[in-house]
C-alpha cells in the first residue's frame, strides 16, 4: 500500500510538471539543479537532469524557505500589490542626486521646569507641596520614604528642611518663607551700606566715624573687601555699617550689600561728582528698593561743587529732600570730621520712619556678607543676622556647606556666645568655605544638616552640568564669518571667597573675539602645589590677589614647567598686567595695509620679444613718494581716486637691476600682472598684510575692555 501511494503522488507530479511545461514563459526557468531541490520533498528522483522546469511554489516549509532566499540570488518575482481604489499612482524613477552630506541640527533644549521656584514653609502639608510643585502626592510620598520621613497622611505637616529636601529631588529651585508669628518682634538697629565711586572717601567716612584708621591698612588706598561692623553714635543708637568696594571690578560686592542693607548711604566727592560706579550704586539701590541717603564728602577742598553735584543727582532721577523729595542729602568732610552729627541724625530719621523691627527668639536666619580660610581655625564666615538668634553649638546649613558653630565673634574680635539681629558676627566650624551671599540657616541635628547639604550640592551640580549642555548647545553652530576663538585658561586664587568672585567676574570681562578667558579653577588661600600641578595639565596661567607669595619651592617648580604667576594686591594693576598678557596671548587677525604709495611718471614698452619670454610687456616707470615698495606684495592700482585694479608684481627694477624693495623718493620700474593699461599720473599702492593684535583699554572709571 505505501508503495502505490508513492508512486500515485509521483504521477501527479508529472502530470503538474507537464502542464507547467506547457504554459510556462521560456524566461522564466530554473537550472537542473533548481528542480532536483524542488522535487525532493515530493521523493521524486526520475525527472530528466537536462529538462527545465518552471518554479512551483507549494506550502513545503523547504520551497518557502527557497521563495525568501531567491531575491539574494538575483531573480525576479513578481510582487503582490494591494491597489486601493480603482487607479494605482505610478511610480517615476528619478535619478539620485548627488549632495553633500548636512548632519542633522541639533535641538535647542528648552527651558525646562527645573527654573521653577517653589515657596516653602514650616508646617507646610504635603497636599500643599503637591500643589506649590506640581507633582502628584504619590510622587512627593515616595520622595519621603526615600528620604527617611514616615508620612502616615497627606495632610500631615512637614519641617521646611523635609520640604526642601522634597523640592529639590524634584528639580525645582527653593524660596523659603518664614513666619513670626507667636514670636517676640523688637526694634532693631538699620544696616546702613555705604556706596560710591572709587576713591570718593568711602572708607575715610567711616573712619571718621568709628575713630579708626582703616584706610591706611587698605592696599593701594583703596577698598578691596567688604567690611561689616557697628558704630556706637552719641544719642546711645548704634548702626551697622557695610563697606563696599568702590571699584568697577567689585559690582557683585556692591549687589549684595544693597540687597542685606536697610538703607545705603551713597557719597559723592564735591569735587569730582557723579561717575559710572556712583550710577551704578544708585541702580543697586532702586533694584532692591532700599532708600538712599546722599553723603557729599570732600566739602572742604577749594574745588568743591555741593550744588553741581545736586544738579547732578537730580539729572539722574534722584528725587532731593531740597527740591522737595524724600532724599536726604548730606554735606560732609572725612578730613574736617565736619557734619557728621548730620549725617547720623539723617540715618536714625531714615531708620525711625522704616520702623525695623525683626523676631528675636527663634532658629537665626543670617546671610553671608564674606568667607576667608584660615590656617588655624579652618573656614571663617563673615555673617549679619536678619531674624532670631545664633547661638553657639547650633548645626547649619550655609549654602551646600554645613558644619556646628565652634565659636562666634563680633568685628573687634570678642567671643560670644549669641548674635542677635543686625549683628555683624564672625562663624568658625564649617566644614567647608560657602559663597558670599549664601542664607545661613539653623537645623535641628547633624543628621539633618548632611542630608540637607548633600541635597543641595547635588542640585547644584545638576544645575552647573545643564547650563553647560545649554551654552554648549547653543554654540554647535558657529557662524562662518565669525573666527575661532582661542582659549586662556585662568586659575585665580584670592584671600576671600568675596574678593574670588569678583576677580573672576573682572577676568570674563576681557574675553573677545579673538581669545576667551576660561576659569578652570578658583580657590581661596595661597598658591600651592597643586595649583602649579593643575595649570601644567592645562596650560594656564596663575593670578594670584591679596594673597602671601608662593613659597620658593612652588616658584620654581612653575619657573620649570613655564607656568606664568602673576601676584598683584591692588585691581587695577591686576587688571593691566591681565589686559596685557591677553593681548600677547590672542592670535590677532591679518589686516591690509598700504605700505607706500608711488607715481607712474612714464610708461616704457618692451616690444619684439621671443616666445620663450612671452609677449610684449609695459613698464611703469614711478617715484615713490611715501613709504616703500616691496617685491612680494601686492599692487593697487588708482586712477582718479578710484581702485581699477589688483595684482602682483612680477618686476620691480632700480637703475636696471632686479631688487627686493624700493625706499621712499626713489624711483624705479615695475611690472604687474595681466596689467598693462598704465597712464601718466597714476597712483600705485604697495599692500601688505599685517597682524593686527587687539588692544587693552582700561578707562578712569575703573572699567577695563579688549578692542579687536
Amino acid at each position: 500500500m505505501a508503495w502505490r501511494q508513492i508512486l500515485k503522488r509521483s504521477a501527479n507530479a508529472r502530470v503538474v510538471a507537464s502542464k507547467s511545461l506547457k504554459y510556462a514563459p521560456s524566461s522564466i526557468t530554473t537550472s537542473a539543479e533548481s528542480s532536483c531541490s524542488c522535487l525532493q520533498g515530493l521523493r521524486y528522483h526520475d525527472v530528466s537532469m537536462k529538462v527545465s522546469l518552471i518554479r512551483c511554489f507549494h506550502a513545503s516549509p523547504e520551497l518557502l524557505a527557497r521563495r525568501r532566499d531567491e531575491d539574494s540570488f538575483g531573480l525576479k518575482t513578481a510582487r503582490r500589490e494591494s491597489n486601493k481604489g480603482k487607479f494605482r499612482k505610478r511610480e517615476i524613477g528619478k535619478p539620485p542626486v548627488e549632495a553633500a552630506y548636512v548632519p542633522p541640527k541639533p535641538k535647542k533644549t528648552v527651558k525646562s521646569s527645573q527654573d521653577k521656584t517653589v515657596d516653602i514653609f514650616e508646617g507646610m502639608a504635603v497636599v500643599e507641596l503637591a500643589k506649590q510643585s506640581g507633582a502628584s502626592i504619590t510622587t512627593l510620598q515616595d520622595i519621603l520614604v526615600n528620604v527617611g520621613e514616615k508620612v502616615d497622611s497627606e495632610f500631615e505637616p512637614l519641617s521646611i528642611d523635609v520640604a526642601e529636601l522634597v523640592v529639590m529631588e524634584l528639580g525645582f529651585n527653593v524660596r523659603r518663607i518664614h513666619s513670626s508669628e507667636g514670636t517676640e518682634i523688637l526694634l532693631r538697629p538699620p544696616v546702613v551700606t555705604v556706596m560710591g565711586h572709587v576713591d570718593h572717601g568711602k572708607t575715610s567716612l567711616l573712619d571718621a566715624l568709628r575713630q579708626t584708621s582703616l584706610v591706611a591698612k587698605e592696599a593701594g588706598g583703596i577698598t578691596q573687601h567688604m567690611g561689616a561692623f557697628v558704630v556706637g553714635m552719641s544719642t546711645g543708637a548704634s548702626i551697622t555699617f557695610l563697606d563696599t568696594p568702590g571699584h568697577a571690578a567689585f559690582s557683585a560686592m556692591r549687589k549684595r550689600g544693597a540687597a542685606v542693607t536697610d538703607i545705603v548711604v551713597l557719597v559723592v566727592a564735591a569735587d569730582d561728582g557723579v561717575m559710572p560706579q556712583t550710577l551704578e550704586a544708585i541702580a543697586h539701590a532702586n533694584a532692591a528698593n532700599v532708600p538712599i541717603v546722599v553723603a557729599i564728602n570732600k566739602c572742604d577742598k577749594p574745588a568743591a561743587d555741593p550744588e553741581r553735584v545736586k544738579n547732578q543727582l537730580g539729572a539722574e532721577g534722584l528725587e532731593l529732600e531740597d527740591w522737595g523729595g524724600k532724599v536726604q542729602v548730606v554735606e560732609v568732610s572725612a578730613v574736617k570730621k565736619t557734619g557728621l552729627d548730620d549725617l547720623e541724625v539723617a540715618l536714625l530719621l531714615q531708620a525711625e520712619m522704616m520702623n525695623l523691627k525683626a523676631r528675636v527668639d527663634g532658629p537665626a536666619q543670617a546671610y553671608v556678607v564674606e568667607a576667608r580660610l584660615d590656617k588655624g581655625r579652618g573656614p571663617l564666615t563673615t555673617a549679619i543676622v536678619k531674624a532670631g538668634t545664633l547661638v553657639c553649638g547650633q548645626h547649619v546649613v550655609v549654602g551646600h556647606e554645613w558644619g556646628r558653630i565652634r565659636a562666634i565673634r563680633d568685628m573687634v574680635g570678642k567671643s560670644t556666645d549669641k548674635a542677635r539681629p543686625a549683628m555683624p558676627v564672625e562663624i568658625e566650624g564649617l566644614k567647608g568655605l560657602p559663597m558670599a551671599g549664601d542664607d545661613i540657616i539653623v537645623v535641628d541635628s547633624e543628621e539633618r544638616a548632611r542630608m540637607l547639604s548633600s541635597g543641595r550640592k547635588k542640585k547644584f551640580e545638576k544645575d552647573r552640568v545643564r547650563k553647560i549642555n545649554e551654552e554648549r548647545t547653543e554654540n554647535l553652530e558657529p557662524s562662518e564669518d565669525v573666527p575661532k576663538r582661542a582659549e586662556m585658561p585662568v586659575i585665580v586664587k584670592a584671600d576671600v571667597q568675596g574678593t574670588v568672585q569678583a576677580v573672576t567676574d573682572a577676568l570674563k570681562t576681557l574675553n573677545s573675539p579673538q581669545l576667551f578667558v576660561n576659569v578652570v579653577h578658583v580657590g581661596v588661600g595661597s598658591v600651592t602645589q597643586s595649583d602649579v600641578d593643575l595649570a601644567q595639565a592645562c596650560g594656564a596661567c596663575i593670578v594670584g590677589f591679596n594673597v602671601k607669595s608662593p613659597p620658593t619651592s612652588v616658584s620654581q617648580a612653575a619657573t620649570q614647567a613655564g607656568i606664568k604667576i602673576l601676584m598683584h594686591s591692588i585691581i587695577y594693576h591686576l587688571l593691566d598686567d591681565f589686559g596685557n598678557l591677553v593681548v600677547d596671548k590672542a592670535p590677532g587677525t591679518f589686516e591690509t595695509q598700504v605700505a607706500g604709495e608711488a607715481e607712474v611718471l612714464n610708461i616704457f614698452e618692451l616690444k619684439g620679444r621671443s616666445k620663450a619670454k612671452g609677449d610684449d610687456v609695459k613698464i611703469a616707470g614711478c617715484r615713490v613718494i611715501d613709504g616703500c615698495f616691496t617685491r612680494s606684495s601686492t599692487m593697487r592700482l588708482l586712477r582718479s581716486g578710484e581702485v581699477v585694479f589688483e595684482g602682483s608684481c612680477i618686476s620691480l627694477k632700480r637703475e636696471k637691476q632686479d631688487v627686493d624693495t624700493v625706499a621712499k623718493g626713489n624711483e624705479c620700474g615695475l611690472v604687474i600682472r595681466d596689467w598693462h593699461d598704465f597712464q601718466v599720473g597714476d597712483i600705485i599702492q604697495c599692500l601688505e598684510q599685517v597682524l593686527v593684535k587687539p588692544k587693552f583699554i582700561s578707562s578712569e572709571s575703573g572699567t577695563v575692555r579688549i578692542e579687536c
